[in-house]
């Protein structure tokens, strides 16, 4: 329900605080689900061991970080932009090179320069009840861009925050990257009338910036 309160956030006992679009919200708590996939557990472990490497660097290294951190803003898998402290700003960004199973930085690497994001649209075909999803591509990228989605969603549906990673944009083949397989390897081949959500953003680094957020229904079944 909203509330017409002192804006709130955070949980209190069994009692979630949200600022919403429209204004603040209670809601009961639910516990989040934790299916414990393959990724998941690999994201965990990634992160465990990034956290553990903090330790044996040495104190000129963690003052680069230190340095870095005082002075730079970090890009999260939404979009936002926040401060990270030196600790948690090596965690980050070699994190997400070991999920991508890239080498680590004992040293911060440079800040990178983004150019504008080659990837300009979403395209999915029903023909003959075979469903294709791809990715417009302007030219050949030169860094490599992520790309996550969402499960299939109602149509009317006009808001999506989860987007788990489903891999790397494959290369164009005349101007289209194909991530069907991509899709439907974590959430199988998605109904028409259906709403598919892409996210992308371009890596470099362990850098990203600003993600991209696509739809497209999907179209009843052509011959």
């Amino acid at each position: 329900m909203k509330i017409e309160s002192i804006p709130k956030s955070g949980r209190q006992g069994d009692v979630v605080f949200v600022k919403g679009r429209y204004g603040n919200v209670v809601r009961t708590f639910v516990p989040p689900s934790n299916p414990q996939t393959a990724d998941q557990q690999s994201h965990r472990h990634n992160l465990r061991a990034v956290s553990a490497r903090w330790h044996t660097l040495t104190p000129d290294q963690r003052g680069a970080w230190r340095a870095l951190a005082a002075t730079t803003y970090f890009i999260t898998e939404t979009g936002e932009r926040v401060r990270r402290n030196c600790y948690t700003l090596f965690v980050a960004l070699n994190t997400r090179r070991a999920d991508l199973e890239l080498p680590q930085f004992d040293v911060p690497p440079a800040l990178p320069v983004f150019p504008k994001s080659p990837v300009v649209e979403l395209l999915v075909t029903n023909i003959g009840a075979r469903i294709t999803i791809k990715l417009r591509v302007l030219g050949s990228p030169t860094q490599l861009i992520l790309v996550g989605g969402s499960r299939p969603v109602r149509a009317a549906i006009r808001c999506v925050q989860h987007f788990p990673f489903l891999g790397l944009v494959p290369a164009p083949i005349d101007g289209w990257c194909d991530i069907t397989d991509l899709y439907v390897a974590r959430y199988g081949v998605p109904k028409a009338g259906k709403a598919i959500w892409i996210r992308t953003c371009q890596h470099i680094d362990g850098w990203i910036d600003v993600p991209q957020v696509f739809r497209f229904r999907v179209p009843t079944p052509t011959s």
